[in-house]
């Protein structure tokens, strides 16, 4: 069976895959990578068995499906969040929706208007063809242009050593990547509102504004394999993998304990 797979999905599913064939040495399962819309234009070819993507259906990809008479059944199997992050020396903790709106349409050029240091702003975008850039311009942008002059980095990874170079650079990556150098900022829908931390609580709580839920979707005629391996996605196994990876599992429940500072770690 083939999966065609969302990049930024893509780490998590190969071990996914890797956990499922160890326990079912007689399955043979290809990861192919693609975009969100790439996966389920496969999938309504036919072309691969099941289509990993970072988002819900469009209304077009619904409207196609209605009109082709095509069947899926899609499956939540992890949540995500889009972090904004920056150099661990810049003083600014906390930014707002429309704040951060601002800086990427170019209106906010300088930290001091965010309440940092007098230099100016330098935002950093991966490609607009990704997921996650299709994600930002909806959500943080409402659909507009990215009008400010921008560094594109290819991936998380690349983003946050882009980050990590420059301490006037902010950029935007996926929750798994959060907190691997850079450091992310507070952030509140709305300027006077809360600020909140993305963590696997927040998240996990739907407290963060800048959630999306990852999605295995299948047809229901489709192979058996693709329904032997949602199952063990979204059983606890899988769901383990999805914790150990950096997402938040979706099928389990999850209970989040707090160390008190005081209590020495052992």
């Amino acid at each position: 069976m083939t999966i065609v797979c969302a990049p930024e999905a893509r780490d998590l599913i190969v071990r996914e895959r890797d956990a499922f064939q160890a326990l079912y040495p007689q399955a043979s399962i290809e990861v192919r990578t693609g975009t969100s819309r790439d996966a389920v234009s496969e999938l309504f070819a036919a072309r691969c068995g099941a289509g990993v993507i970072t988002r819900e259906l469009a209304p077009e990809e619904r409207a196609a499906a209605v009109k082709g008479g095509l069947e899926l059944e899609g499956y939540r199997f992890a949540r995500d969040a889009l972090v904004a992050v920056v150099h661990p020396s810049n003083p600014v903790q906390n930014i707002s929706l429309p704040k951060l709106r601002a800086v990427y349409a170019g209106e906010v050029r300088e930290w001091s208007q965010l309440a940092g240091a007098r230099q100016g702003i330098r935002p950093v975008i991966q490609p607009m063809e990704s997921d996650v850039t299709a994600f930002f311009v909806e959500e943080v942008m409402g659909g507009d242009a990215i009008r400010a002059r921008v560094l594109t980095e290819g991936s998380d990874s690349a983003v946050v050593a882009s980050v990590l170079r420059d301490p006037q650079a902010i950029g935007y990556v996926t929750l798994a990547w959060a907190e691997r150098g850079a450091r992310p900022l507070r952030l509140a829908p709305l300027t006077g509102l809360a600020y909140t931390l993305p963590d696997a609580e927040t998240v996990y709580g739907g407290k963060y504004p800048l959630c999306r839920f990852f999605n295995c979707y299948v047809r229901p005629g489709g192979p058996q394999l693709a329904s032997g391996f949602v199952t063990f996605i979204t059983s606890t196994d899988g769901q383990r993998i999805v914790h150990e990876t950096g997402f938040v599992p979706t099928s389990v429940p999850v209970r989040f304990v707090r160390r008190s500072p005081m209590l020495k770690s052992h």
